[in-house]
């Protein structure tokens, strides 16, 4: 289980296939994920683990924080469960981190530019990627990593456009992380100087304290969410380098005010750009390929 969220990952499959059952050779069997043995910290094959157990003597005991045990004494040094957690918290995302730069590094090697776009349901990033996809095909290869809790339908649709695409199901977690797009990756066989579009799990929360490798985090909201979004969610806004307003075709229908959610998404991140755009019409979607194509110009180069 993942600590940070409490989603769990045990049951992660990419494209049909149990992510946990074959690990690629790029990570030498780390993982920082939930595990049937109930460890949600990373580790490796030796079970070095990097925490200190709160006691030195052997037992066969449970270890639930404020149990009596049966040898008839309290251990009063076991630390509270709230520090426990946050050690745990940490581990989880150092040990993201870790694979998140060698992801980026694999990209550089190779000139990938890594787009990883994050939202919450029904934003639309999946129609912006079909749009984005059919009217640039024709000058840069792109190809996509659509993640979700469960089914292929966004793959399928993406897979109608004609880009490379794998499917990774999160099962009940709530986010991608570093180690599933590394799996991912695998089985894409990107070439060199391509663009990678990572569609994340619809959430507004624990995509953002997890980096992927990506070179740029771009934040879809749109109109029929409500303006307050980038204050609901700070975290989310202030980790990204690009907001999409999605919908504009909407506007007349609902209430929105697009100033004021700029202003309050600026008041979190005043470097955030901001792009207005509607992927059924198309209005504004020329901005945003402008950004693409200047970014995979640079090849690794942050927005």
């Amino acid at each position: 289980m993942c600590t940070t969220c409490g989603c769990g990952s045990d049951a992660v499959t990419i494209d049909g296939a149990d992510v946990h059952a074959g690990h690629g050779p790029a990570h030498q069997h780390e993982h920082g994920h939930g595990h049937d043995d109930g460890h949600g910290h990373g580790h490796d094959d030796h079970h070095a683990h990097g925490h200190d157990h709160p006691h030195d003597h052997d037992h066969d005991h449970d270890h639930a924080p404020d149990r009596d045990h049966d040898h008839g004494h309290h251990h009063h040094d076991e630390p509270a469960p709230q520090r426990r957690t946050v050690s745990l918290e940490q581990d989880i995302l150092s040990k993201n981190q870790l694979l998140a730069e060698r992801n980026r590094g694999w990209f550089a090697g190779r000139e990938v530019f890594a787009v990883n776009l994050m939202s919450s349901p029904g934003a639309g990033k999946t129609s912006i990627l079909e749009r984005t996809i059919r009217e640039l095909r024709d000058t840069v290869p792109i190809s996509v990593l659509e993640g979700d809790q469960a089914t292929s339908a966004d793959a399928d649709r993406i897979r109608a456009t004609g880009a490379a695409v794998v499917q990774i199901n999160t099962g009940t977690g709530c986010h991608l992380d570093a180690h599933m797009v590394a799996h991912g990756i695998e089985r894409l066989g990107l070439s060199r100087g391509s663009v990678l579009l990572i569609e994340n799990v619809g959430n507004l929360v624990c995509p953002a304290l997890f980096d992927l490798g990506e070179q740029a985090r771009v934040v879809v909201v749109s109109v029929t969410e409500g303006d307050d979004k980038p204050l609901k969610y700070p975290h989310m806004f202030r980790a990204g380098h690009v907001l999409l307003i999605n919908k504009l075709d909407l506007l007349p229908y609902v209430r929105f005010d697009v100033r004021r959610c700029i202003d309050h998404a600026r008041q979190i991140n005043p470097d955030l750009q901001v792009l207005l755009l509607s992927a059924e019409t198309g209005e504004g979607m020329q901005a945003w390929y402008d950004f693409l194509s200047a970014q995979h110009a640079r090849t690794g180069v942050p927005a």
